[in-house]
């Protein structure tokens, strides 16, 4: 099963829901859709499951029209961020549910539950009802419940959000071996955080706006986004991205902040562009730039800290817990082995010359875990 989507366009009364939507998406898959609230996630899901229509543009399976085919005949699972089961039945009663409306005989359905609630780890609560389990266990009832239907495409609509840290944690690697392992599908699982989509380890969908922006492995995303959209998108926090000028064999981004071209932009021509660096990149670092603190922010063993140098705003990410007052002066500097260069239309020119990036952030989400 392949399904094709060929410039989708879908607008709700006057505001734009998708814009020239097309990819193709090949069976037995794991597809991971990336974006901010109303970046068009959700709306692309339901179309993909029939419960929205579009307004142009094509959508075929296999080279057949899929707008035409009503949502019960597309086999589609699907799993919302509100675990959703019927709770006057037990656990093995919602997992089998979609199988007794299939009308399969009773020991084809004991077969089919108690092989997937082993998957998913659910076995010994099959006898209880769904108010009787934490909210991660009735995560994966719903999903096992999605799991069981001889589905083609399995759809996921940031199944994780609701729930606590530890949980989200636990099912994320669940569901990273269960989705890597078992091609037997085309899997479309969506969320907000780029660090959810790089440990789950399938093609990575950027979508902003209602258009995506970009397709790809993770790590090719991460090292090497396409434009400035998706190095804001597909980094937490979001990449810095200043304007500067570059003259001679020195970037000028303000009258204070001057640094010598690093060696993987020795042929960037003299001219204007937008220079990005992640937060992860600044440095706090004695007798630098001088900054101001505007917001100090501690998450877990990381602070946070937005700064000003001069007029130019910027977000830096340092390891362990440092208290600086609002207002407080600091001092950073630039690891210019990882800047990149997009040009006047925000398209990428050029990127650091290591992975470092990607190989860091995965350490520092391993860490987290």
């Amino acid at each position: 099963m392949s399904i094709v989507a060929e410039n989708i366009n879908l607008t709700v009364d006057g505001e734009t829901y998708l814009r020239n939507v097309s990819f193709e998406l090949p069976n037995e898959d794991f597809f991971i859709i990336v974006g901010r609230t109303k970046a068009g996630k959700t709306t692309l899901l339901r179309l993909l499951a029939g419960l929205e229509e579009i307004d142009s543009g094509s959508l075929t399976l296999d080279g057949d029209d899929l707008t035409k085919m009503p949502p019960w005949e597309r086999k589609v699972g699907m799993v919302y961020q509100q675990f959703i089961n019927y709770p006057h039945l037990n656990n093995f009663e919602n997992i089998a549910f979609p199988l007794r409306r299939a009308g399969l005989p009773e020991d084809k359905i004991a077969e089919a539950v108690n092989k997937v609630a082993a998957v998913l780890g659910v076995e010994e609560f099959l006898e209880k009802l769904p108010s009787e389990l934490s909210g991660g266990q009735q995560q994966r009832i719903a999903l096992a419940r999605a799991l069981v239907k001889d589905s083609k495409l399995l759809i996921l609509d940031e199944p994780l959000v609701n729930l606590d840290y530890k949980l989200r944690e636990q099912l994320r690697e669940e569901f990273k071996n269960i989705f890597n392992d078992q091609r037997e599908r085309l899997v479309i699982y969506s969320t907000t955080e780029p660090a959810e989509a790089m440990e789950l380890n399938g093609t990575v969908i950027v979508m902003h706006e209602g258009e995506i922006i970009q397709i790809g492995a993770a790590e090719e995303v991460y090292n090497r986004p396409a434009n400035t959209r998706v190095a804001e998108v597909f980094n937490d926090p979001p990449m810095n991205l200043v304007r500067g000028v570059v003259e001679g064999n020195r970037i000028h981004l303000n009258q204070d902040v001057i640094m010598a071209l690093p060696a993987h932009l020795q042929n960037l021509a003299a001219g204007r562009y937008t220079f990005g660096i992640r937060a992860a990149d600044i440095n706090l670092k004695p007798d630098a730039y001088a900054a101001e603190v505007q917001l100090g922010e501690i998450n877990g063993s990381e602070t946070i800290l937005h700064i000003k140098l001069g007029d130019i705003s910027l977000v830096t990410e340092q390891e362990g817990v440092h208290q600086y007052d609002l207002g407080a002066s600091a001092s950073v500097d630039f690891d210019l082995n990882q800047l990149y260069v997009f040009d006047n239309n925000g398209d990428l020119l050029f990127s650091p010359a290591t992975n470092s990036s990607f190989e860091k952030a995965m350490q520092d989400q391993e860490k987290d875990n």
